[in-house]
């Protein structure tokens, strides 16, 4: 979630740039890339940089930039600036699509199992979903949360507006929560489990989300794009892949990288990376991750840009839901990595 706030939302400016095809500006020589990714925690692909893999498996002029929020780098990716963008999730993504933004999943790095959910106070008598009614929770209003809320509270049958959202950033969450002006909180690593620590008890992780409608961490690039470059996109999924393959094989080392990057301790790194099931580049087209071929439609990740869609559009955040998403699931760049 924590990489995802986002306002539900994209200008005709942007919309009208749209068919611009960001990515590599050919210069003399090797082609300009541009990789967007934000400071989220400890990830598989800050090895990939810190290790220079992404300059390794891509015949390119590799540059990073670093985003601190996602319409910021939407922007970029619709005026030419920006390659691709690392570390987004399905629901700014589902409604940069639904305005009409031509952009493709290429790769899907983690899906959020238990470093994020939905904790409570204590003292709140709130001991499960259907208890949210009436409450006060603080969110990140246009974030994944507002998916995850809207899913939970339809699972236990609580309507939607029955509990009181209030808006606010993580941080905020912490005083909110001492002064008592919440009860409970739907949120991300590390204030997630700051707010255990304190006495929090947590009634619901993106765990406890179906795969095919889950909280993922996805990379993302044009598709129009990606089509005419797909050698460099075959390069940087592969990038992708030996990042996690170096995290799966030398965990205190890739740990030591992910934490300097981030400007955390080993042990925080360590905790935020247990709060996800990482996907390899074999995983790509696998069912449970975004299949191949025939199998693309019944994947997870398809499933969840759909069901993503209809929960969006019931809450208001969408004005309607796409006719499908065979242009923005895009597991062909992995068909290498496949065993």
């Amino acid at each position: 979630m924590k990489k995802m706030q986002w306002i539900f939302g994209v200008s005709a400016a942007l919309l009208a740039s749209s068919c611009l095809m960001p990515g590599a500006a050919y210069a003399q020589g090797k082609p300009e890339v541009i990789i967007g990714y934000e400071d989220n925690g400890a990830d598989p692909y800050m090895v990939s940089m810190a290790e220079h893999l992404f300059e390794k498996h891509m015949n390119a002029d590799v540059q990073y930039k670093l985003f601190s929020s996602g319409p910021a780098a939407m922007s970029a990716l619709a005026s030419n600036s920006l390659t691709f963008m690392c570390g987004l999730g399905v629901p700014p993504l589902v409604t940069a699509i639904a305005q009409g933004l031509p952009m493709a999943i290429v790769y899907n790095q983690e899906r959020y199992t238990n470093a994020a959910g939905i904790v409570v106070k204590p003292d709140s008598g709130i001991h499960d979903v259907a208890g949210l009614k009436g409450k006060k929770i603080a969110i990140v209003a246009g974030s994944q949360a507002s998916f995850e809320l809207a899913t939970f509270l339809a699972q236990a049958h609580v309507p939607y507006e029955s509990v009181t959202q209030v808006n606010m950033a993580p941080p905020q969450m912490r005083t909110s929560w001492v002064t008592g002006a919440i009860d409970a909180a739907i949120v991300w690593d590390p204030v997630f489990s700051a707010l255990r620590a304190a006495g929090g008890k947590a009634i619901k992780t993106d765990g406890d989300l179906p795969r095919e409608a889950s909280s993922y961490n996805v990379c993302i690039a044009n598709a129009d794009w990606a089509k005419a470059h797909p050698d460099l996109v075959t390069g940087f999924v592969t990038a992708l892949d030996a990042g996690y393959q170096v995290t799966m094989k030398n965990r205190d080392q890739a740990i030591a990288e992910m934490a300097k990057a981030t400007g955390v301790t080993v042990p925080v790194a360590t905790s935020e990376l247990a709060g996800y099931e990482l996907f390899s580049g074999a995983d790509q087209t696998t069912p449970k991750v975004m299949g191949i071929d025939a199998g693309v439609k019944t994947s997870a990740t398809y499933q969840t840009l759909v069901n993503t869609a209809k929960v969006l559009n019931k809450i208001g955040r969408i004005t309607s839901v796409p006719a499908n998403f065979d242009a923005n699931v895009a597991p062909q760049y992995s068909k290498s990595l496949a065993h």
